[in-house]
Protein backbone atom coordinates (compact mmCIF):
# COMPACT_ATOMS: atom_id res chain seq x y z
CA UNK A 1 0.00 0.00 0.00
CA UNK A 2 0.91 3.45 -0.56
CA UNK A 3 0.35 6.48 0.97
CA UNK A 4 -1.84 9.26 -1.51
CA UNK A 5 -2.11 13.39 0.15
CA UNK A 6 -5.13 15.16 -1.45
CA UNK A 7 -4.80 18.96 -0.13
CA UNK A 8 -7.67 21.58 -0.20
CA UNK A 9 -9.48 24.54 1.38
CA UNK A 10 -12.00 24.42 2.97
CA UNK A 11 -14.08 26.66 5.84
CA UNK A 12 -10.99 29.27 5.15
CA UNK A 13 -8.27 27.27 5.90
CA UNK A 14 -6.03 24.76 4.19
CA UNK A 15 -6.96 20.85 4.35
CA UNK A 16 -5.31 17.66 4.14
CA UNK A 17 -6.47 14.13 3.63
CA UNK A 18 -3.67 11.52 3.71
CA UNK A 19 -4.58 7.53 3.32
CA UNK A 20 -2.93 4.65 2.13
CA UNK A 21 -4.73 2.72 -0.67
CA UNK A 22 -3.71 0.15 -2.94
CA UNK A 23 -3.46 2.76 -6.04
CA UNK A 24 -3.62 6.69 -6.55
CA UNK A 25 -7.27 6.31 -8.44
CA UNK A 26 -8.59 4.72 -5.02
CA UNK A 27 -7.38 7.30 -2.80
CA UNK A 28 -8.53 9.96 -5.30
CA UNK A 29 -11.91 8.79 -5.17
CA UNK A 30 -12.66 8.03 -1.60
CA UNK A 31 -10.65 11.20 -0.98
CA UNK A 32 -13.36 13.14 -3.18
CA UNK A 33 -15.89 11.87 -1.36
CA UNK A 34 -14.86 13.16 2.27
CA UNK A 35 -14.28 16.75 0.83
CA UNK A 36 -17.46 16.58 -1.20
CA UNK A 37 -19.14 16.39 2.18
CA UNK A 38 -16.65 18.27 3.76
CA UNK A 39 -17.97 21.31 1.26
CA UNK A 40 -21.33 20.48 1.39
CA UNK A 41 -21.27 21.01 5.18
CA UNK A 42 -19.32 24.78 4.67
CA UNK A 43 -22.25 25.32 2.33
CA UNK A 44 -24.73 24.18 4.47
CA UNK A 45 -23.43 25.65 7.72
CA UNK A 46 -21.86 29.34 6.28
CA UNK A 47 -22.77 32.28 7.58
CA UNK A 48 -21.33 34.19 4.90
CA UNK A 49 -23.31 33.03 2.51
CA UNK A 50 -26.91 34.19 1.48
CA UNK A 51 -28.18 30.29 0.59
CA UNK A 52 -26.85 28.56 3.62
CA UNK A 53 -29.48 27.03 5.61
CA UNK A 54 -27.24 29.15 8.56
CA UNK A 55 -28.53 31.82 6.85
CA UNK A 56 -32.18 31.18 6.60
CA UNK A 57 -32.04 29.90 10.47
CA UNK A 58 -30.73 33.30 10.94
CA UNK A 59 -32.98 35.34 8.90
CA UNK A 60 -35.80 33.61 11.47
CA UNK A 61 -33.87 34.78 14.48
CA UNK A 62 -33.74 38.15 13.29
CA UNK A 63 -37.70 38.35 12.78
CA UNK A 64 -38.14 36.66 16.32
CA UNK A 65 -39.80 33.80 14.09
CA UNK A 66 -39.26 29.92 14.42
CA UNK A 67 -38.09 27.30 12.11
CA UNK A 68 -38.40 23.64 11.45
CA UNK A 69 -34.56 21.97 10.86
CA UNK A 70 -33.75 18.45 9.96
CA UNK A 71 -31.73 15.67 11.93
CA UNK A 72 -28.19 16.82 11.01
CA UNK A 73 -29.10 20.17 12.56
CA UNK A 74 -30.93 18.87 15.11
CA UNK A 75 -27.70 17.49 16.52
CA UNK A 76 -25.80 19.78 16.10
CA UNK A 77 -28.36 22.02 18.48
CA UNK A 78 -27.84 19.02 20.89
CA UNK A 79 -24.27 19.29 21.35
CA UNK A 80 -24.34 23.13 21.29
CA UNK A 81 -26.76 22.81 24.43
CA UNK A 82 -24.86 20.21 25.94
CA UNK A 83 -21.38 22.77 25.54
CA UNK A 84 -23.61 25.49 27.00
CA UNK A 85 -24.89 24.07 29.88
CA UNK A 86 -21.58 22.08 30.54
CA UNK A 87 -19.41 25.37 29.90
CA UNK A 88 -21.97 27.13 32.71
CA UNK A 89 -23.05 29.34 29.64
CA UNK A 90 -19.07 30.81 28.15
CA UNK A 91 -19.64 28.07 24.94
CA UNK A 92 -22.71 29.84 23.45
CA UNK A 93 -23.97 29.92 19.82
CA UNK A 94 -25.36 32.59 19.60
CA UNK A 95 -22.39 34.86 20.66
CA UNK A 96 -21.04 34.96 16.95
CA UNK A 97 -22.79 38.06 16.95
CA UNK A 98 -20.58 39.65 18.69
CA UNK A 99 -18.46 39.54 15.36
CA UNK A 100 -20.26 43.02 14.25
CA UNK A 101 -18.06 44.99 16.98
CA UNK A 102 -14.47 43.09 17.04
CA UNK A 103 -13.12 43.53 13.67
CA UNK A 104 -9.47 42.07 13.29
CA UNK A 105 -8.67 43.24 10.11
CA UNK A 106 -8.59 47.02 11.78
CA UNK A 107 -6.58 48.20 14.68
CA UNK A 108 -9.19 49.75 16.33
CA UNK A 109 -10.98 48.44 19.39
CA UNK A 110 -14.74 48.18 19.59
CA UNK A 111 -16.91 50.61 21.72
CA UNK A 112 -17.91 49.51 24.79
CA UNK A 113 -21.75 50.72 24.22
CA UNK A 114 -21.83 48.72 20.98
CA UNK A 115 -20.63 45.35 22.73
CA UNK A 116 -23.60 46.31 25.03
CA UNK A 117 -26.19 46.20 22.99
CA UNK A 118 -25.00 43.29 21.18
CA UNK A 119 -24.83 41.20 24.48
CA UNK A 120 -28.33 42.28 25.18
CA UNK A 121 -28.98 39.60 22.10
CA UNK A 122 -26.68 36.74 23.28
CA UNK A 123 -27.78 33.90 25.44
CA UNK A 124 -28.46 30.54 24.45
CA UNK A 125 -30.77 30.06 27.09
CA UNK A 126 -32.96 33.78 25.41
CA UNK A 127 -34.40 30.82 22.54
CA UNK A 128 -36.74 28.03 22.60
CA UNK A 129 -35.49 24.76 21.08
CA UNK A 130 -38.01 21.80 20.74
CA UNK A 131 -36.39 19.64 18.37
CA UNK A 132 -37.26 19.78 15.80
CA UNK A 133 -38.79 23.86 16.25
CA UNK A 134 -36.34 26.41 17.27
CA UNK A 135 -38.08 29.19 18.58
CA UNK A 136 -36.56 33.17 18.68
CA UNK A 137 -38.88 34.97 20.89
CA UNK A 138 -35.98 37.65 20.85
CA UNK A 139 -35.67 39.53 17.53
CA UNK A 140 -32.30 40.19 16.67
CA UNK A 141 -30.30 37.05 17.46
CA UNK A 142 -27.78 35.08 15.43
CA UNK A 143 -26.20 31.54 15.41
CA UNK A 144 -22.95 30.69 14.29
CA UNK A 145 -21.97 27.20 14.37
CA UNK A 146 -18.40 28.13 13.78
CA UNK A 147 -17.20 26.68 16.79
CA UNK A 148 -18.68 23.12 16.06
CA UNK A 149 -19.07 22.88 11.89
CA UNK A 150 -15.68 22.48 11.17
CA UNK A 151 -14.74 19.60 14.05
CA UNK A 152 -17.93 17.53 12.74
CA UNK A 153 -16.92 17.69 9.28
CA UNK A 154 -13.33 16.25 10.22
CA UNK A 155 -14.99 13.03 11.93
CA UNK A 156 -17.57 12.75 9.33
CA UNK A 157 -14.69 13.06 6.70
CA UNK A 158 -12.84 10.59 9.03
CA UNK A 159 -16.08 8.12 8.88
CA UNK A 160 -16.66 8.24 5.56
CA UNK A 161 -12.96 7.08 4.65
CA UNK A 162 -13.44 4.14 6.80
CA UNK A 163 -16.78 3.34 5.30
CA UNK A 164 -14.81 3.14 2.09
CA UNK A 165 -12.31 0.95 3.48
CA UNK A 166 -9.88 2.98 4.86
CA UNK A 167 -7.90 1.46 7.61
CA UNK A 168 -4.79 4.06 7.64
CA UNK A 169 -5.18 7.79 7.32
CA UNK A 170 -5.67 11.22 8.91
CA UNK A 171 -7.89 13.83 8.25
CA UNK A 172 -6.20 17.46 8.67
CA UNK A 173 -9.11 20.13 8.46
CA UNK A 174 -6.64 23.41 9.56
CA UNK A 175 -5.09 21.27 12.22
CA UNK A 176 -8.48 19.74 13.76
CA UNK A 177 -7.40 16.18 13.24
CA UNK A 178 -8.99 12.60 13.44
CA UNK A 179 -6.89 9.47 12.66
CA UNK A 180 -8.24 6.66 10.56
CA UNK A 181 -5.89 3.84 12.08
CA UNK A 182 -2.02 4.14 12.52
CA UNK A 183 -0.05 4.06 9.48
CA UNK A 184 0.23 1.28 7.08
CA UNK A 185 3.48 -0.15 8.87
CA UNK A 186 1.82 0.00 12.27
CA UNK A 187 3.54 3.29 13.44
CA UNK A 188 1.98 6.18 15.05
CA UNK A 189 1.63 9.22 12.81
CA UNK A 190 3.64 12.31 14.08
CA UNK A 191 1.61 15.34 14.69
CA UNK A 192 2.83 18.85 16.18
CA UNK A 193 1.19 21.01 18.16
CA UNK A 194 1.91 25.00 16.91
CA UNK A 195 3.54 27.22 19.36
CA UNK A 196 1.02 29.83 19.98
CA UNK A 197 3.58 32.82 20.11
CA UNK A 198 5.79 31.24 16.72
CA UNK A 199 4.24 30.18 14.13
CA UNK A 200 7.20 28.36 12.41
CA UNK A 201 7.41 26.09 15.95
CA UNK A 202 6.26 23.30 17.14
CA UNK A 203 5.57 23.08 21.09
CA UNK A 204 4.87 19.24 21.14
CA UNK A 205 4.99 16.30 18.71
CA UNK A 206 2.36 13.58 19.67
CA UNK A 207 2.31 10.28 18.36
CA UNK A 208 -0.86 8.85 17.53
CA UNK A 209 -2.22 5.76 16.35
CA UNK A 210 -6.19 6.60 17.16
CA UNK A 211 -8.04 9.52 18.08
CA UNK A 212 -8.60 13.16 17.16
CA UNK A 213 -6.38 16.21 17.62
CA UNK A 214 -8.16 19.97 18.32
CA UNK A 215 -6.78 23.14 19.13
CA UNK A 216 -7.95 26.81 20.39
CA UNK A 217 -5.84 29.73 20.74
CA UNK A 218 -6.14 33.21 20.58
CA UNK A 219 -3.62 33.24 17.30
CA UNK A 220 -5.87 32.40 14.50
CA UNK A 221 -7.39 36.07 14.47
CA UNK A 222 -6.38 38.60 16.53
CA UNK A 223 -5.24 42.90 17.18
CA UNK A 224 -2.56 44.02 18.79
CA UNK A 225 -3.03 47.59 20.24
CA UNK A 226 -0.68 49.10 22.87
CA UNK A 227 1.28 46.00 23.35
CA UNK A 228 -2.20 44.02 24.05
CA UNK A 229 -3.61 41.47 22.50
CA UNK A 230 -6.76 41.01 21.09
CA UNK A 231 -7.71 37.14 20.25
CA UNK A 232 -10.86 36.11 18.36
CA UNK A 233 -12.60 33.82 21.32
CA UNK A 234 -14.91 36.25 23.25
CA UNK A 235 -16.50 35.84 26.42
CA UNK A 236 -20.24 35.72 25.84
CA UNK A 237 -20.64 37.50 29.26
CA UNK A 238 -18.62 40.28 29.14
CA UNK A 239 -18.17 40.80 24.90
CA UNK A 240 -14.31 41.01 25.25
CA UNK A 241 -11.58 38.13 24.34
CA UNK A 242 -10.28 35.80 26.84
CA UNK A 243 -6.76 36.54 28.43
CA UNK A 244 -5.57 34.02 30.39
CA UNK A 245 -4.40 31.26 27.99
CA UNK A 246 -2.70 31.12 25.10
CA UNK A 247 -3.64 28.07 23.57
CA UNK A 248 -5.25 25.17 24.62
CA UNK A 249 -5.26 21.45 22.71
CA UNK A 250 -7.41 18.67 23.28
CA UNK A 251 -7.17 14.42 22.55
CA UNK A 252 -10.34 12.52 22.69
CA UNK A 253 -12.13 10.04 20.49
CA UNK A 254 -13.96 12.27 18.41
CA UNK A 255 -12.28 16.06 16.88
CA UNK A 256 -16.21 17.48 17.63
CA UNK A 257 -15.90 16.91 21.49
CA UNK A 258 -11.75 17.43 21.54
CA UNK A 259 -12.52 20.87 19.51
CA UNK A 260 -15.15 22.31 22.20
CA UNK A 261 -13.10 21.33 25.43
CA UNK A 262 -10.49 22.98 24.03
CA UNK A 263 -12.48 25.98 23.10
CA UNK A 264 -14.41 25.83 26.94
CA UNK A 265 -11.10 25.88 28.04
CA UNK A 266 -10.51 29.07 26.93
CA UNK A 267 -13.27 30.97 27.63
CA UNK A 268 -12.93 29.40 31.20
CA UNK A 269 -9.68 31.44 31.57
CA UNK A 270 -7.99 30.99 35.00
CA UNK A 271 -9.66 27.49 35.53
CA UNK A 272 -9.26 26.29 32.45
CA UNK A 273 -6.75 24.02 33.19
CA UNK A 274 -8.01 23.02 36.09
CA UNK A 275 -11.55 22.30 33.81
CA UNK A 276 -9.22 20.10 31.49
CA UNK A 277 -7.79 18.22 33.91
CA UNK A 278 -11.34 17.18 35.20
CA UNK A 279 -12.74 15.56 31.78
CA UNK A 280 -9.54 13.25 32.37
CA UNK A 281 -8.59 13.87 28.25
CA UNK A 282 -5.17 14.20 27.28
CA UNK A 283 -4.09 18.11 26.84
CA UNK A 284 -1.74 20.19 26.69
CA UNK A 285 -1.72 24.37 27.34
CA UNK A 286 0.27 27.24 26.70
CA UNK A 287 -1.12 30.53 29.05
CA UNK A 288 -0.54 33.72 27.75
CA UNK A 289 3.06 34.38 29.88
CA UNK A 290 4.51 31.04 27.98
CA UNK A 291 3.96 28.08 30.90
CA UNK A 292 3.34 25.03 29.81
CA UNK A 293 0.83 22.96 31.07
CA UNK A 294 -1.17 19.84 31.18
CA UNK A 295 -0.88 16.08 30.95
CA UNK A 296 0.69 15.21 26.95
CA UNK A 297 4.78 14.96 27.18
CA UNK A 298 6.98 16.16 24.75
CA UNK A 299 8.57 13.04 22.40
Amino acid sequence: MQLYHSEFKAMGTPCDIQLYTKNASQAKHIADLAIADVHRLEARYSRYRNDSFLSEINRAAAAGGRITVDAETAGLLNYAATCHEQSEGLFDITSGILGKAWRFDSDQLPDEAQIQGLLVRIGWHKLHWKPPVLEFPKLGMELDFGGIVKEYAVDRAAALCWEAGIRHGVVNLGGDIKIIGARADGTPWRIGIRHPRDQQAVIDILQLHEGALASSGDYERCININGIRYGHILNPKTGWPVKHLASASVVGEFCVVAGSAATIAMLKEEQGATWLESLGLPHLWVDVAGKVGGTLTTT
